[in-house]
């Protein structure tokens, strides 16, 4: 039996519709049954290969070839940038755009059961509620953890068996992580070839576990890659901390009777990922189109594509909704969406230099909030003039080495430990020439948000940076969604769970909030 599910397994991976192996120059071996089954490290590649393109078929398109329009999920946009923020439909939008004043409200019923079938079709908001693809990525990354120890063939090291280890602890890990984050209690299991019946963890419990395993594998893990088409595609040490920091903020949420020694912990993170041997360095500003292009120093983890191969994220990559022409088919003469002026001017006062301001955005529209608000930060590529089906080709950036600074300055301010916390925070903004901040106190905490504000918009980050800072309960934070603490602690933040998730398994519960 194990030996079957071993074939299928692997079928699914080395078919999947997906391009990895033009970004990653791998070959990912077809004949993995029989005798041939994981007998040496091209075996293995192939199938470390397969578990990245799984998970980005999880959070992106499935076919990364296919038309623009056919396959569509705009995770990253959806659930991180646009849920519960400061958005607003752009006047030249039209009225079949109300995805966005329903992300903006957090009316989740209605954009997932309701709205215009036209986007319900071409979004695959479904999606949303159904853990299917996830679940696929961990039941295959628990196969290569268990498998791997035991290959014996000389062309495998000790060394290569820790990293590919590291890699698929990693790819489950993440898809544990984003699946908390969506739907709070979640199934969770480790083993190979479970069989039996699931019930959902709560959410607490799962991120420890994370943790844990976490922590045995990142060692496996090297810094970066001799190879540059492997750098923050393949997850590094860097990829593993990083992940390892943003679990512990959300525990420090959670489970905030213990909040400090999880704060310690991003610190002490922090301080274990400055030690990378200059493997990972801020670039400047100037070299923006660098960044989001991927494979940098600055990069932690990516999700790659290259349209010289075919491959898109089409329009469920964010910079779809805020570029224009000519960084789009000529007809598209507006942006979709913007965000509200009184939050730009929170987040870039108009007084303060900042050089993020005119190397990421239009700064003429910054402040507009209306049809010409244009965010550079992603305009890698021009889309042909014949459609506007190509996007720019950047990688989706999941983590950068500036999300590790603020997170550990957000830790420490939460010590009390200001001055540490400041000289983290004002790393970043000396790359965008940008005074240092010297507050203290709560004055500090709310600056440190901001930076985050400011530096990931776009990047898929907001939504759940006002959860784990409980900023949406805090009416005193006076942008986008609020919540009762009630409404919070009945699941508000969560998606709504797909009762199909329970045919096999009746024991699931769903999220009540949303029934």
């Amino acid at each position: 039996m194990k030996r079957f599910i071993y074939i299928i397994t692997l079928f699914l991976i080395v078919t999947i519709p997906v391009g990895c192996k033009k970004f990653l120059s791998l070959d990912p071996p077809s004949n993995l049954s029989g005798n041939n089954f994981w007998r040496n490290k091209d075996d293995v590649e192939g199938y470390i290969n397969g578990l990245y393109s799984l998970f980005r078929s999880a959070v992106f398109r499935a076919d990364m070839t296919a038309a623009p329009g056919t396959d569509e999920f705009p995770f990253f946009a959806w659930s991180g940038d646009m849920r519960g923020a400061p958005i607003q439909r752009n006047p030249s939008t039209g009225s079949n755009r109300t995805y966005f004043d329903l992300l903006a409200n957090n009316n989740i019923r209605s954009l997932v059961n309701g709205g215009s079938p036209d986007y319900q079709n071409l979004f695959n908001i479904k999606r949303f509620t159904q853990w299917d693809r996830f679940f696929k990525a961990i039941a295959s990354a628990n196969i290569a953890i268990d498998v791997i120890p035991d290959i014996s063939d000389p062309s495998l090291s000790e060394t290569d068996k820790a990293r590919y280890i590291g890699e698929a602890i990693f790819i489950r890990n993440i898809c544990y992580f984003f699946m908390v984050r969506l739907w709070g209690d979640v199934p969770y299991y480790t083993e190979p070839y479970f069989t039996g019946d699931l019930t959902r963890m709560d959410k607490v419990a799962v991120l420890k576990n994370l943790l844990n395993d976490m922590e045995k594998a990142k060692s496996g893990l090297p810094w970066t890659y001799s190879n540059p088409a492997h750098v923050a595609v393949r997850s590094m040490k860097g990829s593993a901390i990083v992940l390892m920091m943003h679990i512990n903020m959300w525990l420090a949420c959670f489970d905030g009777t213990n909040k400090d020694a999880y704060y310690r912990n991003v610190d002490n993170l922090g301080t274990e990922l400055d030690q990378n041997n200059g493997a990972y360095a801020l670039l400047p500003l100037s070299r923006t189109k660098e960044i989001f292009k991927g494979r940098t120093r600055e990069g932690l983890f990516e999700i790659p594509q290259n349209v010289n191969y075919g491959e898109s994220f089409g329009w469920s990559a964010f910079s779809d909704n805020v570029l224009y022409a000519p960084y789009k088919n000529f007809r598209i003469t507006n942006s979709y969406m913007s965000y509200e002026t009184d939050f730009m001017e929170a987040v870039f006062p108009r007084e303060v230099g900042d050089n993020r301001k005119s190397t990421w955005y239009d700064e003429e529209y910054l402040y507009d909030g209306g049809n010409k608000f244009l965010m550079l930060k992603f305009a890698n590529v021009y889309a042909n003039d014949q459609a506007e089906d190509v996007n720019p080709d950047d990688n989706q950036t999941v983590f950068r080495l500036s999300d590790a600074y603020l997170l550990q300055a957000e830790a420490l301010a939460e010590l009390g430990e200001y001055e540490k916390a400041r000289t983290k925070l004002n790393i970043v903004r000396a790359r965008a020439i940008a005074p240092n901040i010297t507050a203290d106190g709560d004055d500090l905490k709310e600056q440190i948000f901001l930076e985050r504000c400011r530096e990931f918009m776009g990047e898929g980050q907001y939504w759940y940076d006002v959860v784990r800072t409980k900023r949406i309960i805090n009416l005193n934070y006076k942008f986008g969604y609020h919540c009762s603490v009630s409404q919070f602690n009945a699941g508000a933040w969560t998606w709504p769970i797909d009762p199909d998730n329970r045919i096999n398994n009746p024991g699931i519960t769903l999220n009540s909030y949303w029934l």
